[in-house]
């Protein structure tokens, strides 16, 4: 019996080497959750591996924190020691308290210091076990330095209407692609370009001042306009088409599409209504007309049709309206206008998944059109289920405000779409305008790229105050910020991604949340069951086991 068991404690030790010098050269990691929550992708692998300098991590998410944010904290550790993994031990993260302090005038110069480096605390409010309402100051960023670079990378996603559990649940899915993301353009070295297209009445470089500073982290952005050099968009990754007032040119609409014949990718942003907008100011009252841009027959060779109508919606923005009679005082009261609908994102795509609603004006809808099996499309953004159509031509007066009932008949009108694939050229049995030059030969379709169509410019357009430029998607008068930065962003990096990083965004992490009601009530027998019921099994286990031993070992002396 001895040279028995001495031969199965070597074999288990043999075993035990063979796998621990097995697991030294060979890495492998089984992710068992039904969701998938700790696997990496493989992008994110190789851009752990390409790490050539140390990472270094600051997490200002530490000290009395309540349970969902225990919860987000606890996903940055695990990513990150996940990262590490594949980085060659060159990540090192540390967490910080920003609230441990002597006193509160040291604690007060922590906060400000972080606010000085553009890290927004968030104020949380709870009630503690007597019903007490209480508040706590709680930085959620990261401050991530590599090399000589340092950027700051907030952990909480925070859109208004979701509940506080399905924002921190939003943030843990996020984490990876926002990680990753502010990684990889901190190790960036080559600045790839995008182009704004002038020439046609666009949008000023005022008004897309904001979103080309969100983009010009990632891009190099030039502005100009295309005049006669079909090779005048070579080496741009992407162009942006926004909300142009006059029809472009034959030669204008010749170089778009070799251009995306030969890869390139365009986000259009189109009105399909053009009003009359000095009497629109003056009166509240316009006609209303189909804005022809001369690019029907394009985009409809793309699969995509932008019709000229406009969409009221009862989810909007409220604007501040004088309802004092003739005489008095004025009294503005906020009341809808259905002209500035706020439109739903998709949670079905990367680009929109997890993103606020969106703020607009004048808003046409689009049409997937075609049949064609190399292409997916996809759409963005639509209103809401409450929504009225307005064909044109029409009279429309912006301050109508008390619709008829049944007014809003329709609903869930796609407004944005994402197409994807192989393109028909809208030249395929048209000649070449006579004033092209430096022309490639012309092909007939596409290779594999993509397109963003959104119909409204207004999307894009930032507002000005005193000179400066507000935020994309702030409403001054509700002073709320919408999701259309963050929208445009994800919609630009989806267009320029060859390697499927925007697809991390599409992660999708089951929200268990206990209920309240009953863990209140049974929290005794709940405790019970969490500490007495292990104990009472392993004590059980081991007297089983002592028994068991007993009763073999007299056996096998009876025996001998």
């Amino acid at each position: 019996m001895k040279r028995q068991k001495r031969s199965y404690f070597l074999f288990g030790l043999v075993i035990i080497i063979a796998l621990n010098l097995l697991a030294s050269i060979f890495f492998f990691r089984i992710d068992l959750t039904a969701d998938k929550r700790n696997s990496i992708s493989a992008p994110t692998k190789q851009l752990m591996r390409n790490l050539s300098q140390p990472l270094s991590i600051t997490i200002y998410l530490d000290g009395d924190l309540n349970a969902g944010f225990v919860r987000l904290q606890k996903a940055v550790a695990e990513l990150l020691d996940e990262l590490d993994m594949y980085a060659g031990q060159r990540i090192d993260y540390q967490f910080i308290n920003p609230s441990e302090a002597d006193d509160a005038q040291q604690r007060q110069q922590q906060y400000e210091a972080l606010v000085a480096k553009g890290m927004s605390p968030t104020i949380i409010y709870e009630k503690d076990k007597e019903g007490k309402s209480m508040q706590r100051i709680v930085f959620p960023w990261a401050e991530i330095r590599y090399g000589n670079k340092t950027r700051n990378l907030c952990l909480l996603k925070n859109i208004r209407g979701r509940s506080g559990d399905e924002n921190l649940n939003m943030s843990i899915e996020s984490l990876e692609y926002e990680m990753t993301d502010a990684i990889r353009v901190l190790m960036q070295t080559k600045v790839q370009k995008i182009a704004f297209i002038e020439g046609h009445g666009e949008l000023p470089e005022a008004n897309t001042y904001d979103i080309s500073l969100a983009w010009s982290r990632y891009f190099q952005i030039d502005r100009g306009v295309l005049g006669n050099d079909a090779s005048v968009l070579d080496g741009y990754k992407a162009i942006v088409i926004a909300a142009p007032q006059s029809a472009l040119s034959e030669s204008d609409k010749y170089i778009i599409d070799q251009y995306i014949m030969y890869g390139g990718r365009v986000m259009w942003l189109l009105d399909g209504v053009k009003f009359d907008m000095q009497a629109l100011s003056q009166t509240g009252v316009s006609p209303a007309m189909p804005l022809d841009l001369n690019l029907t027959d394009m985009l409809f060779r793309y699969g995509i049709r932008i019709n000229p109508v406009l969409l009221q919606d009862e989810q909007c923005l409220p604007v501040p309206v004088n309802v004092a009679p003739e005489g008095s005082p004025a009294d503005f009261q906020p009341m809808p206008w259905y002209f500035a609908p706020l439109l739903l994102t998709s949670p079905a795509h990367p680009v929109s998944r997890n993103i606020a609603p969106i703020s607009s004006t004048f808003v046409s809808c689009i049409d997937f059109v075609g049949n064609n099996p190399q292409q997916n499309s996809a759409v963005l953004l639509a209103s809401s289920n409450a929504t009225h159509v307005i064909q044109t031509p029409a009279t429309i007066n912006i301050t109508e405000t008390t619709p008829t009932e049944n007014y809003f008949n329709t609903g869930y009108i796609p407004v944005a779409g994402a197409i994807e694939g192989c393109f028909e050229s809208a030249f395929t049995h048209r000649l070449m305008p006579q004033n092209i030059v430096n022309a490639k030969p012309k092909r007939t379709e596409s290779v594999p790229t993509r397109q963003i169509v959104i119909a409204s410019g207004s999307i894009i357009r930032n507002e000005l105050e005193k000179g400066e430029a507000l935020p994309v998607g702030y409403d001054r008068y509700t002073q709320n910020q919408f999701g259309n930065r963050d929208f445009l962003a994800n919609a630009l990096l989806y267009l320029t991604d060859d390697e499927g990083w925007i697809n991390l965004r599409g992660k999708n992490f089951t929200l268990r949340l206990l209920n309240q009601n009953i863990s209140r009530q049974k929290k005794g027998t709940v405790q019970w069951i969490n500490i007495g019921l292990p104990i009472i099994c392993l004590l059980g286990f081991g007297t089983g086991f002592s028994i068991y031993r007993k009763r073999r070992y007299t056996h096998d002396l009876d025996k001998a």
